[in-house]
C-alpha cells in the first residue's frame, strides 16, 4: 500500500504467513526467510506449516534456507528470533564492508527495493547506502522504478526521503541513458539467490543494468546475506525463475493500459552472469570479480 497508506497486517498462521508472501505483502528475499521462520512457530512446526510455506515463491533462496534451520531447531521460537537478530546484524556488517567502496559524492544507481522494508531493518544495497550516507552526506540515490511491481518508485523511494537521503526516481529505460551521460558514478543492487560461481538472480531488469554499467565501465555491486548465496546451485541457469500473475503487466491498482486479449510474460526475476559483477558485499567482507573459487572461499 506504500507509499500513500501505511498498513500492517497481522498474520496467525502459517498459511496466512504463505499468503503474505506469495501475495508480496511481505517481500524481499532476507525478509521472506525471517517471516518464513516465524511462520514455522506459527504453524507449531508442523509438516502441513513447512510444506505451505515453502510453496510460496520459489526463486529466493533465504526461504528454504530458513526452513531447513527452522527444521533442525531443538526450540523453534528462539531460532525464529535469531534468524531474525542475525540479519540484522548481516545488514550492518554489510553496511560497513560495502560504504567503503562507495566514492565521496557517488551518485548511486540502486533496483528494486533493498532497504528495511525487504530484511529485518537497515537493508542490503540500500543498507550500504545508507552507512555510506552516515558517513558522506554528499551521496545521492538514483532510483529505477522497478516495474511492473514499481518497487523502486514506490518503496525504495519512500524509504529515502524518510531517511534525508537525497533521491531522484527515474523510469528503468532512462538507466543508460544517464549512464552515457556521466550521470551516475555506480550501481548496487540486492540478490534473491547467487549460484556457486556468483550468477545471481535478483528482481528482474537487474541483467540489464548490469549490462548497461559494464558498457559504461561502471562499478556494478552486490549486496546480499551469505544466506542468499546457494552452494548447491551451479550455476545462474539452474536457477527456477518465478512467472507471477499478468493483471501485474497490464494495469495497477485497478487501472487497465493493456487491451483484453494481449498475451503477457511476467517474470520476477533475471540472472545476471558473474562475469558483470565487479563485487558481491556479504557480511563476511567483500568478493571482488566472483567466481566459483572465491566465493566457495568465503563461505568456509
Amino acid at each position: 500500500m506504500l507509499p500513500d497508506q501505511t498498513a500492517y497486517i497481522t498474520c496467525r498462521t502459517a498459511t496466512e504467513v504463505a499468503a503474505a508472501i506469495r501475495n508480496m505483502v511481505v517481500r524481499g528475499a532476507p525478509a521472506i526467510g525471517c517471516a518464513a521462520a516465524f511462520g514455522v512457530v506459527l504453524g507449531s512446526s508442523s509438516k502441513k506449516a513447512f510444506d505451505v510455506l515453502a510453496a510460496s515463491r520459489p526463486t529466493a533462496v533465504n526461504l528454504f534456507w530458513a526452513l531447513d534451520r527452522m527444521k533442525k531447531a531443538a526450540n523453534p521460537e528462539a531460532e525464529a528470533i535469531a534468524i531474525f537478530d542475525e540479519d540484522l546484524a548481516a545488514n550492518r556488517a554489510m553496511g560497513r564492508h560495502g560504504a567503503a567502496l562507495m566514492p565521496k559524492g557517488a551518485r548511486i544507481l540502486t533496483y528494486c527495493n533493498t532497504g528495511a522494508l525487504a530484511t529485518s531493518g537497515h537493508g542490503t544495497a540500500l543498507g550500504v547506502v545508507r552507512t555510506a550516507f552516515e558517513r558522506d552526506k554528499t551521496i545521492s540515490v538514483i532510483a529505477c522504478e522497478t516495474r511492473p511491481y514499481l518497487q523502486g518508485a514506490r518503496l525504495t523511494a519512500w524509504e529515502c526521503v524518510q531517511e534525508g537521503i537525497p533521491c531522484t526516481l527515474i523510469t528503468d529505460n532512462m538507466a543508460g541513458h544517464l549512464m552515457s551521460k556521466g550521470d551516475v558514478d555506480l550501481a548496487i543492487v540486492g540478490a534473491d539467490r547467487i549460484a556457486a560461481n556468483g550468477d545471481t538472480a535478483n528482481k528482474i531488469g537487474t541483467y540489464m543494468v548490469g549490462v548497461l554499467a559494464r558498457r559504461h565501465r561502471l562499478p556494478f555491486y552486490v549486496a546480499a546475506p551469505t544466506s542468499t548465496f546457494d552452494p548447491k546451485t551451479a550455476d545462474g541457469s539452474a536457477i527456477q525463475i518465478e512467472e507471477r500473475p499478468a493483471y501485474e503487466v497490464t494495469g495497477y491498482r485497478g487501472v487497465r493500459w493493456a487491451p483484453e486479449g494481449v498475451a503477457v510474460r511476467n517474470p520476477a526475476f533475471d540472472v545476471t552472469p558473474a562475469e558483470l559483477i565487479s563485487g558481491i558485499i556479504c557480511e563476511k567482507g567483500v568478493v571482488l570479480e566472483p567466481n566459483r573459487e572465491r566465493i566457495a572461499a568465503i563461505l568456509r
